[in-house]
């Protein structure tokens, strides 16, 4: 055990994306849609997909070497792992036991976590209580998933939306906490509302339940989020909610009374839905194009399969 810490903060991040991309014009080859459709419905324009020897551990360990090198630390460093997803294709070992082998890691605890699309706020939760508990000083948090292995291609409803990625951040202890108490739970009579279950082992969904909760729910529980933090929304520089569906996203952003100049993540336009990757991937991608500022202080703020939800406010690098 380590010395107790008084928080975490986020000191790096980095991401993965396949390199194939498969566009909506690819998919009208495949399917009954168009690129009208599915962006009028989803606003997404393409996706990435990985090829079929890709595994969610390799994109988890490209990611999370990205953001080990973006926080300029040894892997050496590292005492603690964890994978959020939910479509790994292995059940023993871990994705999070992949990741500490392929960085040479001297023996850390490494885990994973499956809690779908809030997978990647349950997992920065623990991390941050593991840092703060004395049980890590530094912690990889990583968000990977390989939906394409659990698409059914088709499926037009479902199809459109899947895409493979990974997302990484590199946790360590900080005097001052960058990471805010987590606001999470579980909605039980939604507990079928996204799936990847037997017989078919195929990505599904309730798309209308999961909207209309997105909007009638998520903004209170975003308040709460903020709150905890000791914060307003006049504070909040950028939202970072799970990038499932722009049509989803932009209602559910302006009824939050953001700042006009606060940014919202769209990264979904072009990475597509990647479940407990989408809020580290769009919190990279956005970083590398400059569109966050240093030091930002985001709301994030996952929901789906579960059902289950989480978010906390971050303070960035």
């Amino acid at each position: 055990m380590n010395p107790t810490s008084s928080g975490s903060a986020i000191i790096g991040v980095g991401h993965h994306r396949p390199e194939r991309v498969l566009t909506n014009h690819d998919l009208e080859k495949m399917v009954e849609t168009s690129d009208d459709w599915i962006r009028r419905r989803t606003g997404i324009q393409e996706r990435r997909i990985a090829d079929q020897t890709g595994t969610v551990a390799e994109m988890a360990t490209h990611a999370a070497r990205a953001a080990l090198a973006d926080a300029q630390i040894d892997p050496a460093e590292v005492s603690q792992v964890i994978v959020a997803t939910c479509s790994d294709d292995e059940r023993s070992p871990s994705a999070a036991g992949r990741v500490a082998h392929a960085l040479g890691l001297s023996g850390p605890p490494a885990f994973d976590i499956g809690a779908a699309c809030s997978g990647f706020g349950h997992a920065l939760a623990v991390g941050d209580q593991g840092i703060r508990a004395g049980a890590s000083t530094t912690t990889l948090v990583i968000g990977a998933e390989k939906l394409s292995a659990v698409t059914d291609f088709t499926d037009r409803t479902t199809c459109v939306l899947t895409a493979d990625g990974a997302g990484a951040v590199v946790l360590r202890a900080a005097a001052e906490p960058g990471v805010f108490p987590v606001v999470w739970g579980t909605v039980p009579d939604l507990v079928d509302a996204v799936t990847i279950s037997p017989p078919h082992g195929f990505f599904a969904q309730n798309g209308r339940q999961v909207l209309g909760w997105a909007l009638r729910e998520a903004p209170g529980i975003a308040q709460q989020v903020v709150e905890a933090a000791g914060r307003t929304m006049e504070d909040i520089d950028v939202f970072i909610p799970h990038q499932a569906n722009l049509r989803m996203i932009e209602p559910l952003a302006e009824s939050l009374g953001l700042r006009e100049d606060a940014v919202v993540a769209d990264d979904v336009i072009t990475s597509g839905n990647t479940s407990a990757a989408t809020i580290p991937l769009a919190i990279s991608r956005m970083r590398e194009a400059g569109r966050i500022p240093s030091g930002a202080t985001a709301l994030l703020l996952g929901f789906g399969g579960g059902f289950s939800y989480a978010g906390q406010v971050v303070r960035l690098p």
